[in-house]
């Protein structure tokens, strides 16, 4: 059996969860041996899919039309689909509307999560949906102390500034507008959030957070990767992460690995593989308040736990389930 592992858009998409799926699914199948391509012009027996536009769908037809079986990655969903660029929330139902083309005409769906899972069966999508979490790569993100001080150099931090990080796109689903409220509440600490979104996209409220409407102890330092960004991962206080909607949430994998704090919004997706044994949960604003300052006071100490939720989901076990689901699929 061959896979074909397809992302369509990969310039774009490669700073999104998306395309860091894929790279962890090349890194999983890699693991245990599992044949893949990433050119539709080789060939294979299965196609997985991660991408929902024209050229994902035309890849789909052929692959149908030629026998082959085609797996859709949920990574999408309407309800994390709001809240993101302009005209978001009005799309919304159009978006949801043409996620189940791709999912119908799909032999099978992989999504991160029992509770996207839901959300897809929820839209009366009745192909086989397995759950088969994004993954992570323990060893990337194993700490490392010459990454923690090039983290702390690239801002300039003394040793005893206390420092939380969030990484996400600049939307208001990722709960940016809340962290920064957060941050004006805890003026002593340096408030760091990776990541980025081209500002023509997204909605005037969220692009004057970004550039002018927010407290000097925030930093929005875009998109960095390598030793600076895991170098944070490991040698931040706290992660902070008030998402209200995700599928599974990559970052918060990586935090997990990093045997970092982690303070996050008590919202669905966590339920059933991260609870308050491995983590910090708030609500609101004051409530994000307290839990970042009982961390941050040393009152926390949930990293070890949270660690074997991040070897729960490590590559090689992604790659053989990921495999498991291609055998099933062959066999429909």
């Amino acid at each position: 059996m061959k896979v074909l592992l397809y992302l369509e858009a990969e310039n774009y998409l490669r700073k999104s969860g998306i395309g860091r799926a894929i790279k962890h699914q090349k890194r999983a199948l890699d693991l245990v041996g599992q044949a893949y391509t990433t050119n539709p012009d080789d060939d294979y027996d299965l196609v997985h899919i991660n991408t929902y536009g024209f050229k994902s769908w035309r890849l789909m037809s052929k692959a149908k039309k030629a026998g082959k079986k085609v797996i859709m990655h949920g990574h999408s969903t309407e309800e994390d689909f709001r809240d993101s660029f302009i005209g978001s929330n009005m799309l919304a139902p159009l978006f949801r509307s043409y996620l189940c083309h791709f999912y119908r005409k799909a032999d099978a769906i992989i999504t991160p999560t029992e509770y996207s899972k839901t959300l897809i069966e929820g839209y009366g999508i009745r192909r086989p949906i397995y759950a088969v979490s994004n993954g992570i790569d323990l060893s990337r993100y194993a700490g490392d102390k010459s990454k923690e001080q090039a983290f702390r150099n690239y801002f300039g931090l003394s040793d005893k500034q206390k420092v939380v990080m969030c990484a996400g796109l600049y939307f208001i689903r990722k709960g940016i507008d809340e962290f920064v409220q957060v941050a004006e509440a805890m003026p002593d600490v340096r408030f760091i959030w990776f990541g980025e979104t081209n500002k023509l996209v997204i909605p005037h409220r969220v692009r004057q957070i970004v550039t002018k409407n927010h407290p000097a102890n925030v930093t929005f330092a875009g998109y960095i990767k390598g030793d600076v960004f895991e170098g944070a991962m490991s040698g931040s206080d706290a992660f902070f992460f008030p998402s209200r909607e995700e599928t599974e949430g990559i970052v918060v994998l990586e935090a997990l690995a990093s045997k970092q704090q982690l303070v996050l919004r008590d919202i669905p997706v966590y339920q059933g593989w991260l609870d308050s044994s491995g983590a910090e949960f708030a609500s609101d604003i004051p409530g994000f308040v307290a839990a970042l300052r009982l961390v941050l006071n040393g009152g926390s100490h949930k990293q070890e736990k949270g660690y074997a939720v991040a070897e729960s989901r490590g590559m090689d076990r992604i790659g053989r389930q990921l495999v498991e689901v291609y055998e099933k699929v062959m066999e429909l």
